[in-house]
């Protein structure tokens, strides 16, 4: 029989809640339902997240939107098999609120639980998508916080081949748009804003573009984002777009660069994108065209599970107890971990 497996994710600013059915012949796990609440409305008024705020709400939205998920998939809270949640890297105070409520469901339905790496879960969040991917192949993780390049040749085997030194691009985004005045999240709107500008208005640096690595670096492209703006003066407002594209142009260039020489450095034929900004429009039309003209496939997860969800989590737990990587337990007591380097999975 199949197996199903619930997940919870409340690692930052979103709280998502999914199922996910596991078939007993090996295929690929299938997604039955998910919900997810965003706390984007009430974080804007600080101009980014307040770590207390979040966990609170993860409070409030965890249960019912676990509610919706059985609802939409037509099942019982006593048809879940095993309980997943986000052990880390996030928030502390987020994660204490998943892996609570994860656990005290498991212990309540004698269930096993399972923690999973936030990182993992947007690492093989593609296989929920129409077009799944196969092993092994080069990983692009572009989130908020993280940006790292990856060697991955099975589920729990990942090499890291490079990774950012300082802010990652998600943070170049989100920084560079606050710089400009524009609203939080600023990376969205950052990128909608470039759609009407001209990339080639401003010369934006590309860091670490050269440097022989695979290493990246964005703080110095958000100095030179402060120092054109503050150049600009009152010319900002009216050169916003053109700024804003010129900013979205140099991240870009530099991710989609960086990926074609770990393709180059490992053989690999394939590509997988990953993580919030993975959703950049023009970062999945330029990688796109690039890998076409090599013959190389890219899989990208579906749009609406490219930010942090709870899909993503029990597809990381299903993946990993086929492949014999972890065994689901019923001890309930739980720790989370904040910093957790995904290349200390095993």
């Amino acid at each position: 029989m199949s197996s199903l497996i619930l997940g919870f994710e409340s690692s930052c600013d979103e709280t998502g809640v999914a199922l996910v059915r596991v078939p007993d012949d090996g295929g690929v796990p299938t997604l039955l339902s998910h919900a997810l609440h965003s706390q984007i409305e009430m974080h804007r008024a600080y101009g980014g997240v307040v770590p207390e705020l979040a966990s609170r709400d993860h409070i409030r939205r965890a249960l019912p939107l676990t509610q919706k998920v059985l609802q939409d998939a037509g099942v019982s809270l006593t048809d879940v098999d095993v309980v997943a949640f986000t052990r880390g890297p996030g928030l502390a105070g987020a994660l204490l609120v998943g892996a609570g409520v994860a656990c005290s469901l498991a212990a309540a339905l004698d269930k096993p639980v399972l923690g999973v790496h936030h990182l993992e879960g947007h690492l093989l969040s593609p296989f929920l998508s129409v077009d799944p991917p196969e092993f092994p192949f080069v990983a692009l993780l572009v989130s908020g916080g993280h940006t790292q390049l990856m060697r991955v040749d099975a589920v729990g085997e990942y090499e890291i081949l490079g990774e950012t030194i300082d802010d990652a691009a998600g943070e170049a985004f989100d920084k560079s748009a606050k710089l400009m005045g524009l609203p939080y999240p600023g990376g969205p709107v950052l990128s909608k804003l470039a759609e009407g500008g001209d990339p080639k208005a401003f010369k934006l640096p590309r860091p670490l573009l050269h440097s022989g690595n695979l290493d990246f670096s964005f703080a110095g492209l958000k100095t030179a984002v402060l120092t054109q703006a503050k150049k600009l003066g009152d010319e900002l407002e009216a050169r916003k777009a053109d700024l804003a594209a010129s900013t979205q142009a140099a991240i870009v260039e530099v991710l989609v660069k960086k990926t074609l020489a770990a393709l180059d450095q490992t053989g690999m034929q394939r590509v997988v994108v990953a993580g919030g900004v993975g959703a950049n429009k023009l970062l999945r039309e330029q990688l796109n065209d690039a890998c076409a003209r090599r013959k190389i496939r890219v899989h990208y997860p579906e749009l609406h599970l490219c930010t942090d969800n709870g899909a993503m989590i029990a597809m990381a737990a299903a993946m990993r107890l086929q492949a014999g990587r972890e065994q689901a337990n019923v001890e309930y007591a739980f720790d989370v971990k904040p910093r957790w380097p995904l290349d200390t999975l095993v």
